[in-house]
């Protein structure tokens, strides 16, 4: 394909891929009450957090019967008086630095934020097509300004997605989404098939437990390595596990809690799917001072099936630089 072809057939696949709309949020740290499936629909007066589809916590609950999902967060690149401000929207293939700000509504960057889960900011880079998966940690300039190093392998469309809080009086918890593309020739990537089990390095890591929509439902991870159950994860982010879930199709993100216990072999998170449909979930963990990340496709309110050999998404161990 010449040139001009190659750009044409591109800028018809944003074109079409930026016409919709798109959400994500973020994984937390511990909840204060372990939650469990089997507790999921019982009523308490002080009930642990649910997952909410707008990346943060929700509200108490007091009257009985399953939790609603709060509307996706990151659908809007401004909410609430701020705004994502993207400087680099068309980075080149490969390694890459990405600059980005949130802006007030009159327009200038925020230089304060509340931290939370170790962090004043969670960024996150996904690709439409659910196969590349990066979990970045950017740095601040006193201006306001984020920087940050990604690795982006191949053309196409992708998704940036700031996850913070203001630290202005009475400011709430926000997930902005942006989109993004990297010039080329583009070819999305099937989705991989749904699976138990996935292989990252020399680790295996089996998923069970139901995503349901509209409900709350229990997600259980278990992490090994050559066979043997892991039982000294290092906590990341406050927990022992960090599980974000995008929908396919507008990649609308979850919040997911993740439940006492650890440090391992199994890692377990309450989530609610706001509607029914195909997930992908990405669990980051962390062992012998390294955070890598497995994938599943999972459908809400489907079982997992019986363990089988998972593709493992992209995903670059360069993206979590912790000391």
């Amino acid at each position: 394909m010449n040139t001009g072809a190659k750009i044409t057939a591109f800028a018809a696949a944003l074109a079409a891929t930026f016409g919709a709309a798109y959400g994500v949020g973020k994984g937390v740290g511990p909840v204060d009450e372990p939650r469990t499936a089997e507790h999921a629909d019982h009523a308490t007066t002080t009930p642990a957090p649910t997952a909410s589809a707008g990346g943060h916590e929700g509200h108490d609950e007091t009257a009985p019967g399953p939790a609603a999902a709060e509307p996706p967060g990151g659908l809007q690149v401004s909410q609430g008086g701020y705004t994502l401000a993207l400087e680099t929207p068309a980075p080149p293939a490969g390694r890459s630095t990405l600059k980005f700000s949130i802006q007030d509504a009159t327009g200038k960057k925020v230089t304060a934020f509340t931290t939370e889960h170790g962090k004043e900011l969670h960024f996150i880079v996904a690709s439409r097509d659910l196969t590349v998966f990066r979990h970045l940690h950017p740095e601040k300039a006193p201006d306001g300004t984020w920087t940050v190093e990604a690795d982006l392998p191949r053309a196409g469309a992708y998704k940036a997605f700031a996850d913070f809080t203001p630290a202005a009086k009475g400011a709430e918890a926000l997930t902005l989404g942006v989109d993004l593309g990297v010039p080329g020739a583009y070819s999305p990537q099937p989705l991989p098939a749904a699976a138990a089990t996935a292989t990252v390095d020399d680790y295996q890591v089996r998923l069970g437990g139901t995503l349901d929509p509209g409900k709350p439902g229990e997600l259980r991870l278990t992490v090994s390595k050559g066979g043997r159950p892991v039982t000294d994860l290092e906590p990341y982010l406050g927990a022992y596990g960090h599980l974000v879930a995008l929908r396919q199709g507008d990649l609308a993100y979850l919040h997911v809690h993740p439940n006492e216990g650890g440090p391992g072999p199994e890692v377990s998170f309450t989530a609610t799917a706001p509607t029914p449909g195909t997930y992908r979930l990405f669990l980051d963990f962390r062992h012998e001072g390294e955070v890598r990340t497995a994938a599943f496709t999972v459908k809400a309110g489907a079982r997992t099936a019986a363990p089988a050999p998972s593709e493992t998404t992209e995903h670059d161990a360069g993206d979590h630089p912790h000391g």
